[in-house]
Formats: structure tokens, C-alpha cells, sequence
């Protein structure tokens, strides 16, 4: 319907989880009681991160270590600013499956969205400017977060809190992390990735994922049009604000 998909770059962030540190194959979380073997553990915890996905969600990996989910198949991924996102979680659906890596959120959306992102941004009048939106479909992967039951004690390790009422982790320490733009076919950046709206195992994803087609209409998915709308948004007030904290002299170099 509109164009090809294409990353679309102003971002700092204020409230993110620490990066976690990716699967120890030490932890007794991860390798479990009594290991010794770490390249062997490290592939066993692997292999169970994979058959969770594989098994319990019907979402496909693609091979190698750490797992990684494709996206394109059930879900494509829209990749934004932990900062800009965290005002578009009220516009999902409450199974809507969102992560968190490093400074990014990882929105998954209907399959097919990455390729409607483009046009969809003009249309909305968002298309002559440069934002920190990245949207991966076909082809593309994401780092596959630990099952929910396993993260848990990993987070309290970290050193992430949830604040009462809040979707969103704390770190507890503040401070800013540079945006940059994302090579195509790769989401996330610092640190493993981790669930902030876990996958529920028995449940359809496509059922709660925002979707082009939920516009006007009266069905229960949400939005992909405010979705988008709303990150860009943030996304664009986040790159003024980073810009008038500029001194002046930088500002006049960027002009």
C-alpha cells in the first residue's frame, strides 16, 4: 500500500533498565545446579531459550547462538526510543508484546507493517523529517529475551525496579544514551534484551498487535496509526529537546 521500508534518526532516554548482561552460562539461572561445562551449559540454556519460543509461542528462531526470533513471519518489529515509546504503551492492547534492549523499545506490530511504515509516515506528515524509527519485517531478526519466568531473578541482579504503576524498568541511576541509527535487519543495541509485555504461551500474538487495518474499524487490535503517530511524535520532541540543550555554537555547526 505505500512504500518500501526504510529507517527513519533524535533520541535520549530517561528512564531505562540498566543493560543485562547477556546469559551466563555460570548462573544457576541459566545453566542450572551443579554446572561445570560452560560451552556446554551455555548451549543447553540456549537450546531451552529457543524450544520456549519454538514450542510454547509457535514463533520461529533462526539458527545460531544467542537465539533469535525472525521477524516478518508472525510479527514485525518497530524500533524506537525507550523514551519516545514509553507514551504509545497506552495505545496497545494489554497481550501487545513489547521489549526493551539497551535504550530502545521493540514494539512488535502486525507482519507487513514494515513495509507500510514509509508511507504511512507521510501521510501522517512525518516524512520530511529525519526520526529515530526503525521499523525490521521479513528477513530481519530481534535477540529473543528471556522467557518471563527467567528473567525475574536476572533483573533483580541488574539492579532494575519496576515503580509502582509503571510499565516501564527504572534504572537506579540516571543519565542519557546517544541515539544512533540501526543497520537494517537488526534491532536493540546495548545490553540483552528483556520483556517489559511478555508473549502469553496459548494465546494468537496477531490478535493483539497493532495492525494498519484496526483503523476505524471496531474490532479489538489496536491502532498501528496511533501507534506510530505517537512514537514519531515523542521522537521529534525528544530531538528538539536535545537540540535547544545544545550550546549555541553547536547548534549553529548543525544547521
Amino acid at each position: 500500500m505505500f512504500g518500501a521500508p526504510h529507517p527513519v534518526i533524535a533520541s535520549a532516554s530517561q528512564v531505562l533498565p540498566l543493560p543485562r548482561r547477556p546469559l551466563d552460562p555460570a548462573d544457576p539461572v541459566v545453566g542450572g545446579p551443579g554446572t561445570s561445562r560452560p560451552g556446554t551449559s551455555r548451549l543447553v540454556a540456549s537450546g531451552q531459550v529457543r524450544r520456549w519460543y519454538e514450542n510454547e509461542l509457535d514463533w520461529p528462531t533462526v539458527p545460531g547462538d544467542p537465539p533469535r526470533l525472525a521477524v516478518g513471519v508472525r510479527y514485525d518489529v518497530l524500533d524506537a526510543p525507550a523514551e519516545a515509546g514509553q507514551a504509545a504503551l497506552r495505545h496497545l492492547a494489554p497481550g501487545s508484546p513489547v521489549a526493551l534492549q539497551g535504550d530502545r523499545m521493540l514494539f512488535l506490530v502486525a507482519a507487513g507493517s514494515a513495509e507500510e511504515l514509509p508511507g504511512l509516515l507521510e501521510w501522517l506528515d512525518w516524512g520530511t523529517l529525519t526520526l529515530d524509527l526503525l521499523a525490521v519485517g521479513p528477513g530481519g531478526f530481534m535477540e529473543a529475551p528471556l522467557p518471563p519466568e527467567r528473567e525475574s531473578p536476572v533483573l533483580r541482579e541488574a539492579g532494575t525496579r519496576m515503580p509502582p504503576g509503571s510499565d516501564v524498568p527504572m534504572s537506579p541511576e540516571s543519565g542519557s544514551c546517544a541515539g544512533r541509527p540501526l543497520p537494517p535487519g537488526r534491532v536493540g543495541s546495548q545490553g540483552a534484551a528483556v520483556w517489559l509485555r511478555p508473549p502469553e504461551p496459548g494465546c494468537e500474538v496477531e490478535a493483539s498487535l497493532p495492525t494498519l487495518s484496526a483503523l476505524g474499524g471496531g474490532g479489538d487490535a489496536p491502532d498501528l496509526v496511533r501507534l506510530v503517530n505517537t512514537v514519531a511524535t515523542q521522537c521529534h520532541r525528544v530531538r528538539l529537546r536535545r537540540a535547544c540543550a545544545q550550546p549555541p555554537a553547536v547548534r549553529a555547526q548543525g544547521r
